[in-house]
């Protein structure tokens, strides 16, 4: 029986062309496995058979939607993660996931190596390898793009030469990657950091100046999981595909940075993230209301350390894993009620409530009758101050 491998599979340029070049210099059978994380367009079947069409000897296609949301984009949005501030780990969390099913496939059909299609510039070869190492050390990864240095004009000549049955041509330059949770977009006009992202750039979102008419949601949460839009009942999967719908006909999530690669350099991004976005403005506000206030400031930090973490492809490492320890015992009382404003390519949160609210009307208002006794505020500040005012006397001596 011939070796095998088994390909993480998506339909496109990079994979399509790997699997022929797998066949030919490795002499190994090629098996293809795509997973499906809510990426949406095509239908999986004829995913399924463009792997056959390109040379696979079986293809396996995995709904893993529900898992993808439940057990990878929850604990993101508990984090609140957003790598530099402004990208929600799009295609970072989707890695792993695909990594875990490639280790499981490979182990139950008796193949000795896994690939991808990732180039030597990207992220993802690391996510990937370092997900197969931490699941399965003993398989070993295959890059055949990047063992080949194949750029995207010469991946898409060979595809052309050998008929293979892909969309990518010279005309449509974009490298796209989408799942539930977003879409990417890269390569083409937007490696110029100059130039502004064309219309047809867009898919997710609509052109958040078109002048449609604000509109209120409300997201009800359990313990930092949404569980219910506008009073019905969701799954995580369910409220993030229905907050695609709702904010990006109003144009929000629309994401344009300049990001700094794990390997080292920087890379134009373009990411459509309507849900993402707006789950994460909602479920950071209900914290504020519900989170004493030096935890919700040692959370901002860890946030940001986790951000980071999932980014470098570590989501299997004992770090990550003791940080979610933490972030999910700060979630147990993020439970409530969050409206947002949907407008103008924004989501502005415009009420909140929870029966876990640490809010005090009677201490917070101006108003007569207020049981906030200022007269205590005057030997606070004088005790509060007390450091400064030494360190001064000091500085007044020099």
């Amino acid at each position: 029986m011939s070796e095998r491998v088994v390909l993480a599979y998506s339909g496109g340029l990079d994979t399509s062309v790997g699997i022929g070049w797998l066949k030919d210099a490795t002499g190994k059978e090629v098996i293809a496995l795509a997973v499906d994380v809510g990426q949406g367009g095509e239908n999986m079947d004829d995913i399924r058979q463009r792997a056959l069409d390109c040379g696979a000897v079986e293809a396996i296609v995995v709904d893993a939607k529900d898992e993808f949301a439940q057990d990878f984009v929850m604990p993101a949005l508990k984090a609140n993660a957003l790598y530099q501030k402004r990208y929600p780990l799009v295609s970072a969390l989707s890695r792993p996931l695909i990594a875990k099913h490639l280790a499981r496939v490979a182990g139950e059909l008796g193949a000795n190596s896994v690939a991808h299609g990732c180039t030597g510039k990207g992220n993802d070869q690391v996510r990937f390898e370092s997900a197969v190492a931490a699941l399965a050390p003993e398989l070993t990864s295959i890059a055949p793009i990047r063992d080949l240095a194949l750029t995207r004009d010469k991946a898409i000549a060979y595809a052309e030469e050998h008929g293979l049955p892909i969309k990518q041509s010279k005309k449509n330059p974009y490298s796209i990657d989408k799942n539930v949770w977003g879409r990417t977009v890269e390569t083409g006009p937007l490696e110029d950091p100059w130039n502004a992202p064309e219309d047809d750039v867009w898919e997710y979102t609509s052109d958040p100046a078109a002048g449609l008419p604000g509109e209120d949601v409300m997201i009800t949460f359990s313990e930092g999981i949404p569980v219910a839009i506008n009073g019905k009942a969701v799954t995580p999967l369910a409220a993030i595909e229905q907050l695609n719908v709702l904010a990006g006909a109003h144009g929000v999530g629309r994401v344009d940075i300049m990001e700094d690669r794990l390997v080292g350099i920087k890379s134009r991004e373009v990411y459509e993230v309507p849900a993402a976005l707006t789950l994460i403005n909602a479920h950071e506000e209900l914290e504020n209301l519900v989170l004493e206030r030096d935890l919700g400031r040692y959370k901002a930090k860890v946030e940001s350390d986790w951000a980071n973490l999932i980014y470098d492809g570590l989501w299997f490492s004992d770090l990550k894993s003791s940080l979610d320890s933490f972030i999910n015992h700060t979630q147990a009382h993020v439970s409530g009620d969050v409206r947002v404003r949907l407008e103008g390519g924004k989501a502005t949160v415009t009420g909140r409530k929870s029966e876990q609210s640490l809010y005090d009307f009677d201490l917070a208002t101006y108003d007569t009758g207020d049981t906030f006794d200022q007269s205590h505020a005057k030997g606070f500040i004088e005790i509060w101050s007390m450091p400064s005012k030494i360190s001064a006397r000091r500085q007044a001596r020099k």
